[in-house]
């Protein structure tokens, strides 16, 4: 009897073998984060946040909204469950500009405390999204180590000089060459931030459509892109999770989309800026 039982269990259960492991040279890895990183130059998503730190003033769940532009144009959103404003950052090159109830924030980027409690959990936002739009590609001036960790790959990117010390270690799973994680270094060599990727899933590139003198049909290339992006302060001042709703790549953004005004490459509203030349941080109430 309980033999056909166990042969009726073996019939319903299916084998998936896993797909083989993928070999790959540094030079291979270094290119392919080039290659993903041209891909994308605008993106555009919808998210759900969750803050977790000491301190933190921000609300510790939220929804949010990201708009991105390479090189250098971010805007980050947060808003409530009615879907009121929590705060509105826009970043620009160097110069940031924090919209939150009540007042204006506006300075140079390296201004934004890293100890703050709410510069801090903004900052790991900003390193995020980052991620989620695609881990940074390295230099060609950068020298880099790749070594093998178990199913995974580890390419250390080292700074320049004698000490050749890591400034960062990106982790790529071996089956499919995404990165799963990122570290940053300090100096000292301690990790400053970890960035982990996951729930990879794909997302249609729009191709253009071909000259009337091709032949056939334009075609989306399909790009996996993670829709869970978890990052972790090695100090433990804090831990930013995104949950992405939806990611749209290349999609065409407008000034507004991006938070400047008039089509400037600056973030809106100039007056808040006036005194940037010094470097300080400006706090500006709203009317």
């Amino acid at each position: 009897m309980l033999l056909p039982l166990l042969l009726a269990g073996c019939a319903r259960w299916t084998w998936r073998e896993e797909p083989p492991l993928k070999a790959a040279t540094a030079e291979q890895l270094t290119e392919l984060l080039r290659e993903r990183e041209t891909a994308i130059q605008t993106m555009k998503g919808l998210f759900r946040v969750q803050v977790k730190g000491p301190g933190i003033l921000l609300a510790q769940r939220m929804e949010g909204a990201m708009f991105y532009r390479r090189p250098h144009a971010l805007r980050l959103q947060g808003f409530n469950q009615v879907g009121g404003s929590l705060f509105d950052l826009v970043l620009a090159g160097e110069v940031y500009r924090l919209r939150l109830p009540g007042q204006v924030l506006a300075g140079r980027l390296d201004a934004l405390s890293g100890t703050d409690q709410i510069g801090r959990p903004l900052q790991l936002s900003v390193l995020a999204v980052s991620g989620a739009v695609g881990t940074a590609a390295v230099s060609k001036a950068e020298d880099v180590a790749l070594s093998e960790d178990g199913d995974l790959y580890r390419l250390d990117v080292l700074a320049l000089g004698k000490a050749a010390r890591p400034l960062r270690r990106i982790w790529f799973e071996r089956q499919s060459l995404q990165v799963v994680q990122e570290d940053r270094l300090t100096g000292e060599g301690e990790v400053e931030v970890t960035v982990r990727f996951e729930d990879f899933r794909p997302v249609s590139l729009p191709v253009k459509a071909p000259e009337p003198s091709t032949s056939g049909p334009a075609a989306d290339a399909v790009l996996l892109k993670p829709f869970k992006v978890t990052i972790e302060d090695g100090l433990g001042q804090g831990t930013v999770q995104l949950t992405f709703h939806e990611i749209v790549p290349n999609p065409d953004l407008t000034s507004e989309d991006l938070g400047v005004a008039g089509g400037s490459r600056e973030p809106g509203y100039g007056p808040v800026f006036a005194s940037l030349q010094g470097g300080r941080e400006d706090r500006v109430p709203l009317p």
